[in-house]
């Protein structure tokens, strides 16, 4: 039975994969884009998946990681000519990763609400240093650039379409996806959550908790850069309201809305609540946030699991 249940996960998979490599054939182009967006939103929200669901921690400084991956990427852009994308990606994953790493030396000897206090405090320290290092980031205006080519290293170099920037991002996704479900199915992964049930058992036994949250923050830190490069790449632009403390915020919506420590929850909950935030705005303009407001409201109350969880539990029934 259980292996059944594995290949017909897998099958679902690899169609919902196709359906949406298949997408931005169908679609126009405004959709089109916006689905390209769900997907670098998910990414990010699986990425703080890795802490909230996994490892029990409560982060409110993704959005230092997004944006620093946005101003890495951009910084490689502009200062290397012809753009090279891989060199932008390398270059936002290091700050993004370094900077992780730097916030989880000293906001990992705390605990629970001083944890996330701690990050927000870190978020707010970089928000703070981009939106007023004017000579280098650009300040309110941020940084604009042209978008490199899509290049395999050895094989050929061809300029972006729609289409092709959505099956790169789509990749990378993916890819990501496979990673993160391969890490928290390790033994890495299963100690995270046995911190998570119980971290004081989980010391007495012998593992250095310390180290293990640390490292599960910088790789948290480093898919939440990646995040901020496909983003950057998209919209050929980085700016400081995306290190602002409001996009963690959405993160952990994301997560709630689509289903905690589930991977691909995140990714439902981001594009349930953009499509939602999306349509709501068409009909009640600035106040679309109190009808998005009680609906989130109701989710946490009657589907406290999340869609996914919701969805599990009434395919078993």
């Amino acid at each position: 039975m259980k292996k059944r249940s594995h290949k017909t996960y897998w099958i679902g998979f690899c169609v919902v994969v196709a359906l949406l490599a298949a997408a931005p054939l169908a679609l126009p182009d405004f959709w089109r884009r916006f689905l390209t967006e769900i997907l670098i939103w998910g990414l990010l929200a699986m990425s703080s998946d890795l802490l909230v669901g996994y490892t029990g921690m409560l982060s409110f400084g993704h959005s230092a990681f997004f944006g620093l991956g946005m101003y890495g990427a951009a910084a490689a852009l502009l200062t290397v000519s012809p753009p090279n994308l891989w060199l932008a990606v390398g270059c936002g994953l290091v700050g993004a990763a370094g900077v992780a790493l730097f916030a989880a030396y000293f906001s990992t000897r705390l605990r629970d609400i001083y944890f996330a206090i701690t990050t927000l405090i870190f978020s707010q320290i970089f928000y703070v240093i981009i939106f007023t290092w004017t000579d280098v980031t650009g300040g309110e205006n941020g940084l604009t650039f042209r978008r490199p080519p899509l290049s395999i290293p050895w094989i050929y170099a061809t300029p972006f379409t729609n289409e092709t920037l959505h099956w790169f991002v789509l990749a990378v996704v993916t890819a990501s996806y496979l990673i993160l479900r391969r890490i928290t199915q390790s033994p890495f992964g299963m100690v995270l959550q046995s911190i998570r049930e119980n971290e004081n058992r989980t010391r007495a036994v012998g593992y250095p908790v310390e180290r293990y949250k640390v490292v599960a923050v910088m790789l948290s830190g480093l898919f939440a850069g990646l995040a901020g490069v496909l983003y950057a790449i998209q919209n050929r632009f980085a700016a400081p309201d995306f290190v602002y403390f409001l996009v963690s915020g959405e993160t952990v919506i994301f997560n709630v809305m689509g289903g905690i420590g589930t991977l691909i929850g995140p990714i439902v909950g981001a594009g349930f609540f953009l499509l939602l935030r999306e349509t709501l705005s068409r009909f009640f303009t600035e106040y679309y946030l109190i009808p998005v407001g009680m609906m989130f409201i109701a989710m946490v109350i009657f589907m406290p699991q999340g869609l996914l969880g919701f969805a599990r539990n009434w395919l078993n029934r």
